[in-house]
């Protein structure tokens, strides 16, 4: 068994009648040796992680050390809890715990990186909001998990994962194309329904540039990750109402390898371009690496500067999405 393709997981999961899920445990298992079982334990550690993760941040208003995020996601708690909501209470309910990740990974908190710390914040921000919001329980979430992994397997192998090898598009693109086929599948749609939901985020997001400020995901990343939830469930919506992707998300995929392969190195998470080199942009690095910047603010003083490699600046824990 060796899915490569979402075209191999449809025939699978037609042939042997099993959800996207099923076939990533199905896949372990063969993998690794260990049980369904022990398979599920070790994927409900990750989820737990996340939800805490979720807690402190929505709890926690103090800036990270660098200073140029953090409080974000106790005004978006608060502002839900005031019920005057535009976007309803489950996509603000994502954009709230996506926030929090965020803002705890930039706090050098743990983390789940899904499928790096730089796009963190996606998947516990849609699941958490559908855990709050829905009759799913916690159990039907590391189901989740195993769908969206089963997806990052997929983008990993076939494309990028990583802003440094491919542009934002790898980092926020695939975890909220990994989110969109997860929601789908935990809304009951089928695994073709839900591959389309994947395909569709991604095409939105085909493109986008890493630039962060200073080199920390911090800005704009943590926005990205947020935006990247509403993208995730409109996405999931237009599957789940029998909207389908004109190009096959395989496609897809590859077309994002194509681009990123292209994108100009300055985009590429680099900060020598974007964002990252607006007078703000700039003005924020300076500050950040001077004498009494950011090194210091850290206890470090080993390197020059902090360089973000795509695993993000944070502890972290990574969910099992394979590699290239």
């Amino acid at each position: 068994m060796d899915i490569q393709s979402t075209a191999d997981l449809l025939d699978f999961c037609e042939r042997e009648n099993k959800t996207i899920a099923e076939a990533m445990i199905e896949q372990e298992r063969v993998k690794s040796g260990k049980s369904k079982q022990e398979i599920f334990n070790m994927m409900k550690e990750r989820l737990m992680k996340m939800q805490h993760a979720v807690e402190e941040g929505l709890d926690d208003a103090s800036e990270a050390p660098s200073g140029i995020s953090g409080g974000d996601a106790v005004k978006m708690k608060a502002y839900i809890e005031a019920g005057d909501v535009l976007s309803g209470s489950i996509i603000s309910d994502a954009m709230a715990c996506s926030m929090a990740t965020s803002e705890s990974n930039a706090r050098m908190g743990v983390i789940v990186a899904t499928p790096t710390a730089g796009a963190a914040g996606i998947l516990p921000g849609v699941l958490f909001s559908l855990h709050k919001n829905t009759e799913m329980e916690l159990d039907d979430l590391v189901m989740g998990l195993f769908t969206a992994s089963m997806l990052g397997y997929i983008i990993a192998n076939r494309s990028f994962i990583s802003g440094a090898a491919g542009g934002c598009q790898a980092e926020v693109g695939s975890a909220t194309a990994m989110a969109a086929g997860t929601i789908v599948e935990l809304k009951g749609g089928s695994p073709k329904q839900a591959v389309h939901a994947t395909a569709m985020a991604m095409k939105s997001l085909l493109g986008l540039v890493c630039d962060p400020v200073a080199g920390l995901v911090e800005v704009p990343c943590i926005k990205r990750n947020v935006i990247g939830t509403s993208i995730a469930f409109s996405s999931a919506d237009m599957a789940l109402a029998g909207v389908e992707s004109r190009i096959p998300c395989d496609e897809v995929i590859d077309t994002m390898y194509d681009i990123g392969k292209n994108m100009p190195r300055p985009l590429k998470e680099t900060a020598l371009g974007g964002l990252a080199i607006t007078p703000t942009g700039q003005k924020v690095k300076e500050r950040l690496f001077s004498k009494t910047g950011l090194v210091n603010r850290l206890g470090g003083g080993k390197h020059d500067e902090p360089h973000n490699n795509g695993n993000g600046t944070s502890r972290t824990e990574k969910a099992e999405v394979g590699n290239r």
